[in-house]
């Protein structure tokens, strides 16, 4: 008998084409449509998305089915994500939405219903060893995203299928229009966030979160007081353009205080960092006080080399080899050996 499958399908090329390739690979496969939104609020585009999702699903010759999990994806991924902004911090809702919501809400709905594993079109690939599963890079770096994937539980890995982690973005394309036909081929990649279409976030937040800017000080690090600014939900660590005032030379935010609402100024060189702190950590290895090894502190940073020590139980001290730019509180560090995930956390401050 076959093994069954459960594959979040958005309607886009990638989780398309991953649910054709498992078919092909002899898996049982259903395809899930996650519905992020209570019907009349703020999302104009899931309809499309299920849709898209249902005929591609029909073309495949496959079982597709809605899953509602707004009330999930609203706590741990929208309040999360005003809540952060709201606190001078740059979230990524994409970790908290792959953590809590596709392998989290979705995988306990596929154990539970008879289901042997759960499947997505992420760039990665999950391989066993003796010690169990882990994570891989993607055979090609321009679409690797391990960076999105390190707050997974370890003990759940080998409950997961990223049939992708080998292909190009133009091979998928071909493999949508010429071995499948679907319309959706030429579909563009989804770059923004995928609960705010117009990426037009700080719009979303003062709407949807009623959140209002408040209007502050732009300062130096010695509190010198440089203008004003119209709020810190506005600005995010390393941001040199849009400050909204020229101050004859170019600047670039250092932090944001949202206790005094003050965003924090230097020059070229300032947003450099040695280190960060970082709490709320996942590892998927075990080390006592301290490990070397290769981080990210962005998506698309390159990896740089580390020393981590642990602090607490999920928290950990950072220090860089080469110091590292625009290191911003809210968005994850990442840890790799090569090309295989250790773990990552948020990151809570920088120095």
């Amino acid at each position: 008998m076959s093994k069954k499958v459960l594959i979040g399908m958005s309607g886009g090329v990638d989780s398309s084409v991953a649910a054709y390739l498992l078919k092909k690979q002899g898996y049982d496969v259903t395809g899930a449509t996650l519905l992020m939104w209570n019907e009349g609020e703020y999302s104009s585009s899931e309809n499309n998305s299920v849709e898209d999702a249902k005929n591609v699903a029909k073309s495949i010759g496959i079982e597709h089915i809605v899953l509602n999990c707004a009330p999930k994806f609203k706590k741990h991924v929208i309040d999360y994500f005003i809540d952060e902004y709201a606190n001078g911090r740059t979230p990524n809702p994409c970790i908290e939405c792959n953590k809590y919501i596709k392998f989290g809400y979705m995988m306990d709905y596929a154990l539970s219903n008879g289901f042997d594993y759960v499947a997505t079109g992420h760039y990665a690939k999950i391989e066993n060893s003796t010690d169990g599963c882990f994570i891989k890079k993607a055979d090609y770096d321009d679409k690797d995203q391990t960076y999105v994937l390190y707050g997974l539980k370890k003990e759940k890995l080998c409950k997961i299928l990223m049939p992708l982690w080998s292909y190009t973005k133009d091979r998928i394309r071909e493999i949508a229009e010429k071995e499948i036909g679907m319309y959706i081929a030429n579909k563009p990649d989804s770059m923004d966030i995928c609960f705010i279409p117009d990426n037009n976030y700080k719009r979303f937040i003062n709407e949807y979160g009623n959140v209002t800017s408040q209007k502050g000080n732009f300062v130096d690090k010695s509190g010198n007081i440089l203008g004003t600014h119209d709020g810190i939900i506005n600005f995010t660590v390393g941001q040199r353009k849009g400050l909204g005032m020229s101050f004859g030379k170019p600047m670039f935010v250092t932090a944001l205080n949202p206790e005094t609402n003050e965003v924090v100024l230097g020059e070229k060189g300032d947003e450099f960092s040695n280190g960060l702190f970082a709490d709320d950590v996942n590892f998927f290895v075990n080390f006592e006080d301290e490990m070397y090894a290769s981080c990210k502190t962005r998506y698309s940073a390159k990896q740089a080399k580390c020393k981590i020590t642990k602090t607490g139980e999920a928290s950990v001290k950072v220090e860089f080899e080469e110091m590292q730019r625009a290191v911003t509180p809210g968005q994850s560090v990442v840890f790799y050996d090569g090309d295989i995930i250790l773990g990552g956390g948020i990151i809570k401050a920088s120095f």
